[in-house]
């Protein structure tokens, strides 16, 4: 049923990534603000001598002009002591009230500060910050853990994450470019979550950008895909940037429709330059002009407008359907699909169906089919599919994701963290509540589906781009019996009435649907657009770098001025802020410095030499505030 792209190499980093949960208690009689405070005053000078030894600093375009992730005391010193001194960076502070106790276990805690400063090198910024602070045991001795540190703001040039509404309506595809300007400092390819995102930041900064979209109407991204699909994450969770997109009179996990109106209410009311019907058919650098030179299809009309950026913000990986070629295809009388062709099963009452694939969409398409009355639903599963129950995520994402707390603040708590103990973070959670009801998994078993009820969210997330399943219900029909199990064998061949699988059975259907994904990422499209030399310049979009840092995405790469932005609406809602800021500092004449990687992990993973401790991040401060 195809790979899973070129990022599967990657997947064995997880384990290879140093990071574990401290051995620490916290005294309640602790002055968590005074302890806070002494050490967020040391870290102008930082030292070795209140750091522990397998420190981890995560930087967000902070200090390093990108994503970047330091593992041990003598790396974060090292590092820290240059870029510090570097950019001027000064004016550390303890934000008031950020400062709490974050107890896992009865014997780990740590204590959680927020902080700001600025920098006053070439550009000049406002930034904030983390700390995870740790008890050695030594009676008053308190020892850095972790330390993460975000860009915020270019001084005197903005704030990416406040636009006022405008009186404007947005620009469509409807107008010609014989009036408007050819040159832009920013194009955003794509005009789904990702790329509305990036146009609101690009626009919140004053920056010159225009969103394309091949649809006909904002929102289609979500509008055009299959009638039952919707998101399985919280409300609070999908908001676009600026807002709370989705009030309290939308439902708790939004439907297609409802994220389609959104995003077409949410452009309208910012006034986003968004240009519908187009299409990026062709670029090329042009050397003279130092500009992206992108040949565009507009309502059918060819034109050509230039910019020193490129966001493509069409989705993590290349949207070509990746569909098994079986022999006898003509032979089959009923109905082939891919899923993304798929809109409902409204009117197939009374027939047999096949979903090939036991991720999201696979269930959701088996689900549909379930429920329109469908004579049989077969789900065809290839290998062991991590289940995770829709409540435990939201159990989860209510404490952080809420009408409380402001979305923007959310998101640093959520974002920030390093991948090695973001993973721990959610494997502590999610494995307890999915031990605390072994039935479950065993019903699923008993009827068939191979089930993990212990995966890996990061791998899922940030490596395979997919490949699990949120349960919203369709795991109990498994389990009872109303859709149909066939996991193991592998279809090889269609028939005059199904399809026929490798050990010799076969099923029948009158529609076959295979939600088996996408194939490649987004570098291909990169390729096929802007040709082989930009390309090798590119990235892989999504899996890992040694230092646990997403490729391609969010951050720059060789080829300057060329972005990548995907994901799930938090990435899009989160990461965009940095590509604007990005961009909005090369305008200016005084881009970003970034700081490459230098001690990676070898790409054999050889850690063994180093202690496997993290850090951690806390995802229930009450009362932090953004400097601006």
């Amino acid at each position: 049923m195809g790979d899973a792209g070129p990022q599967k190499v990657k997947r064995s980093i997880l384990e290879r990534l140093p990071g574990a949960f401290p051995i620490a208690t916290v005294p309640k009689s602790v002055d968590v603000d005074a302890v806070s405070s002494t050490l967020i005053e040391a870290l102008p000078s930082l030292s070795q001598d209140v750091l522990l030894d397998d420190a981890i600093w995560r930087d967000s375009f902070g200090l390093t002009g990108t994503m970047r992730t330091f593992y041990t005391k003598e790396h974060v010193i090292q590092n820290w002591a240059k870029l510090v001194q570097g950019h001027g960076a000064a004016d550390f502070s303890l934000i008031k009230g950020s400062t709490r106790v974050v107890e896992i276990s009865s014997s780990t805690a740590w204590i959680e500060a927020a902080f700001r400063f600025t920098t006053t090198e070439s550009p000049a910024t406002l930034c904030s910050g983390f700390l995870s602070i740790v008890s050695t045991g030594e009676a008053g001795t308190w020892k850095i853990w972790l330390i993460r540190t975000i860009l915020e703001n270019l001084t005197d040039h903005g704030d990416v994450d406040h636009l006022e509404p405008r009186a404007q309506q947005t620009q469509t595809g409807s107008s010609r470019l014989g009036h408007e300007p050819i040159y832009f400092d920013a194009v955003v390819v794509g005009g789904g979550q990702s790329g509305l995102a990036t146009g609101g930041r690009l626009q919140a900064l004053g920056v010159s950008s225009v969103v394309l979209d091949k649809n006909t109407q904002v929102g289609d991204a979500w509008g055009n895909r299959y009638e039952s699909a919707r998101l399985h994450t919280v409300r609070e969770y999908s908001h676009l940037p600026f807002e709370r997109t989705f009030g309290p009179e939308y439902e708790e996990y939004l439907g297609k429709d409802a994220l389609s109106k959104g995003h077409r209410e949410w452009a309208e009311k910012y006034g986003i330059n968004i240009w519908l019907s187009t299409t990026l058919e062709q670029g090329r650098w042009d050397e003279a002009s130092n500009t992206y030179i992108l040949a565009i299809n507009r309502d059918g009309i060819m034109s050509t407008i230039s910019t020193k950026h490129v966001v493509f913000a069409t989705g993590a990986g290349s949207q070509n359907p990746r569909m098994p070629q079986l022999p006898d295809k003509a032979m089959f009388h009923g109905t082939i699909l891919h899923s993304a062709d798929y809109r409902s099963a409204e009117g197939l009452q009374g027939k047999a169906g096949i979903v090939v694939g036991s991720a999201n969409t696979g269930h959701d398409i088996a689900d549909d089919m379930y429920e329109a009355d469908m004579s049989s639903v077969t789900m065809v599963q290839r290998s062991r599919t991590f289940v995770l129950p829709v409540e435990y995520i939201a159990d989860r994402y209510h404490a952080l994701y809420n009408a409380r707390r402001p979305t923007e603040l959310s998101d640093r708590m959520q974002f920030s963290g390093p991948t090695s103990i973001n993973r721990l973070m959610a494997a502590h959670a999610f494995h307890a509540m999915a031990r605390a009801e072994p039935e479950r998994w065993e019903a699923l078993e008993r009827a068939g589906f191979r089930v993990d009820p212990y995966g890996d969210i990061q791998e899922a997330i940030n490596i395979r781009l997919g490949g699990h399943y949120i349960d919203v219900g369709t795991s109990a029909k498994i389990s009872k019996g109303l859709i149909k199990m066939k996991s193991g064998p592998i279809p090889i061949k269609y028939t005059e009435t199904g399809l026929l699988f490798d050990d010799g059975s076969e099923i029948k259907a009158d529609v076959i649907v295979w939600a088996t994904g996408f194939n490649g990422n987004l570098r291909h499209d990169v390729e096929k657009i802007m040709g082989n030399t930009i390309a090798a310049k590119c990235e892989d979009c999504f899996g890992l770098n040694e230092e646990g840092e997403v490729l391609g995405a969010y951050k720059p790469m060789a080829q300057k001025g060329i972005w990548y932005l995907g994901g799930a609406i938090g990435h899009a809602r989160y990461y965009s802020r940095f590509i604007a800021l990005s961009i909005k500092a090369d305008t200016t004449g005084q881009p970003l410095p970034v700081s490459t990687r230098q001690h990676c992990l070898s790409r054999e993973g050889s850690v063994a030499s180093q202690n496997r401790r993290g850090c951690s991040t806390s995802e229930q401060y009450e009362h932090m505030i953004i400097v601006r």
